[in-house]
């Protein structure tokens, strides 16, 4: 495994994970989470690396081994693309493919829009109104954020903070990058003409909608693995289904 580091567009210093060889796929995991955490530890990224890719995966922002700022300025708008394309640059990509999972996904939504040029993206763990409306989907992080230690065990936000302490989130930076986050309109998706598989847990509550994003798109592939929003992305079955799309 490598790990590097890189500078945004602004000079925050930001890191990555590396392992394999083959034409490059950058990975990008979702919020709350790391890239050791969504790729590594439940071996998709060795899955992927032993179908014969090279998988990149950074940490983004305010997330993992990469910089934490408390500083408001840190965060512009649709700054996690910024950092994508910055990641592009430093490793000189041009031909490669690009996934995301959840607020990854969404990341890899903003960059196509924005102008990359991925062979192939993957589009995990949302659906069209997490797109559309992100904004609004960052207020449920914004409630637990502002409201820690007040949840009832067992509900979502209590299992969304008892995650944060696991990976050892901060909750300061986390917050200032509910401010980043940019909606991408209906008329946005029909313009990426890259190829894109939407995939999806059955029992994700984005499974509803996930079929509308496909539709929305006009070259992709829909499909469903096994799971909820946290056991999709923690079971073998999305490694297995990333790779068979890539081929």
């Amino acid at each position: 495994m490598i790990e590097g580091r890189f500078p945004g567009r602004d000079g925050v210093e930001l890191a990555y994970r590396e392992v394999g060889q083959g034409r490059p796929l950058v990975l990008i995991h979702g919020y709350f989470s790391t890239a050791r955490v969504n790729w590594v530890a439940y071996g998709h990224a060795a899955e992927l690396a032993g179908r014969g890719h090279r998988v990149i995966m950074p940490d983004l922002r305010a997330h993992g081994e990469s910089a934490k700022p408390h500083d408001p300025a840190a965060y512009p708008p649709d700054v996690l693309a910024d950092d994508g394309f910055a990641l592009l640059e430093h490793l000189g990509l041009v031909d490669y493919d690009l996934g995301g999972y959840s607020l990854g996904a969404r990341t890899v939504v903003r960059m196509l829009v924005r102008g990359a040029t991925p062979g192939r993206a993957i589009v995990a763990g949302t659906g069209v109104e997490g797109i559309v409306a992100a904004r609004r989907r960052g207020e449920h992080f914004r409630r637990i954020l502002t409201e820690l230690g007040t949840f009832e065990r067992g509900s979502a936000e209590w299992k969304a903070e008892r995650f944060l302490r696991a990976v050892g989130g901060d909750p300061v930076a986390l917050l200032r990058l509910l401010d980043t986050f940019v909606d991408t309109s209906p008329e946005e998706l029909a313009r990426i003409t890259t190829p894109v598989l939407v995939l999806v847990g059955d029992g994700d509550d984005d499974q509803g909608t996930a079929d509308q994003l496909a539709a929305a798109l006009p070259v992709a592939e829909y499909r469903t693995i096994p799971g909820d929003h946290m056991s999709a992305g923690a079971g073998q079955d999305l490694g297995r289904a990333i790779g068979e799309y890539l081929g």
